[in-house]
């Protein structure tokens, strides 16, 4: 995928340790999803009173919204071992079998990703999940048997940003089923100033704001965006944020005030300059962009559609006057 500042993916070392850094440990310290955490807060006590493993939790929704961050919060709210893996990462059953076995009670296994786990992987993981049994063959040919191992009593979290591509058997042995909503302004800004005093970063009362603007309503972005902003105010300034140095950094980035990329700009002026504002098939916005056809869908129409610039019909994508209105004004811009 081409390398963008608003790219919703955690990508390399760097933003992997800012993450990190920055990521809430408990549910007073995680900044919106209200309704998600009064729902998982109550599941979670009651758990806990009964001294029982959590239900099996399904989270879903865009990336960079906060779901691992979720996973590793419930481990620490049930006092509970996490270990973490992918979807891709567990290629054959005996991947499976060596995590659920290195188990303990009450442990959580947090699969990202979890819609591309291989199918014959998800067939042993449903007896796991349900019955807490694990299902092996042992020998091949004539010789082969079945065996039938116990598990301890574990719960598995699931994180995804494509719920209907998970098969409705799995779907089904999910107890806790939610899905993270995009954020809201004033809730971006709390989560900036936050992020601001964990890096010891000086920032004035308006630049959250701006910047909160900019963030595509996901706090990952946010976070990256604050990071970056923070290495312009330190090269071409004394260090402190303020709005002057956030617009020219923002303006260095090419994100624009309602938090638009350029790839974001070259798909909605492609539908406008070649089909007349569309329809147009999402397999041609992919070959106009150079995108594989899962990244416009996962990472760049949620949010153009989000705030309006884009819908989804039957015969295509069409772009919304906002979206012309929008983009008329960025050109007018440029000409004066």
């Amino acid at each position: 995928m081409i390398d963008r500042i608003t790219n919703t993916t955690s990508e390399g070392d760097e933003d992997k340790v800012l993450e990190d850094t920055l990521r809430p440990k408990d549910f007073k310290s995680y900044i919106g999803q209200v309704r998600l955490k009064q729902n998982l807060k109550l599941a979670i006590d009651a758990a806990n009173k009964r001294q029982e493993p959590l239900d099996h939790v399904l989270l879903y929704g865009p990336p960079g919204l906060g779901k691992t961050t979720m996973a590793n919060i419930i481990a620490n709210e049930m006092g509970a071992q996490i270990r973490v893996t992918s979807g891709p990462a567990i290629e054959r059953a005996g991947d499976l079998a060596s995590l659920l076995t290195n188990l303990k009670d009450n442990d959580i296994l947090f699969i990202d990703e979890i819609h591309r786990l291989n199918r014959s992987v998800e067939e042993v993981l449903y007896s796991a999940m349900e019955d807490f049994k694990l299902d092996i063959v042992v020998g091949k040919g004539p010789s082969a048997r079945s065996l039938r191992l116990d598990l301890p009593n574990f719960t598995i979290i699931g994180a995804t940003t494509r719920a209907g591509a998970l098969s409705a058997p799995l779907r089904d042995r999910f107890g806790i089923i939610h899905r993270l909503e995009f954020y809201t302004p004033e809730e971006i800004e709390a989560i900036i100033n936050r992020a601001a005093k964990i890096l010891k970063v000086t920032i004035d009362k308006e630049a959250p704001k701006l910047l909160a603007t900019r963030s595509r309503l996901t706090p990952r972005i946010a976070n990256r965006l604050l990071k970056r902003v923070r290495d312009y105010a330190d090269v071409n300034g004394d260090g402190i944020i303020d709005t002057s140095m956030t617009s020219k950094a923002l303006e260095l980035l090419e994100v624009d005030e309602i938090g638009l990329d350029p790839i974001d700009r070259i798909l909605l002026n492609a539908i406008i300059d070649h089909y007349n504002g569309g329809p147009v098939g999402v397999e041609t916005l992919a070959a106009i962009t150079a995108e594989e056809r899962s990244t416009i869908e996962d990472f760049i129409e949620p949010y153009l559609m989000q705030i309006g610039l884009l819908e989804r019909t039957p015969r295509g994508r069409k772009v919304t006057p906002k979206a012309v209105k929008h983009l008329k004004g960025i050109e007018q811009l440029k000409l004066a």
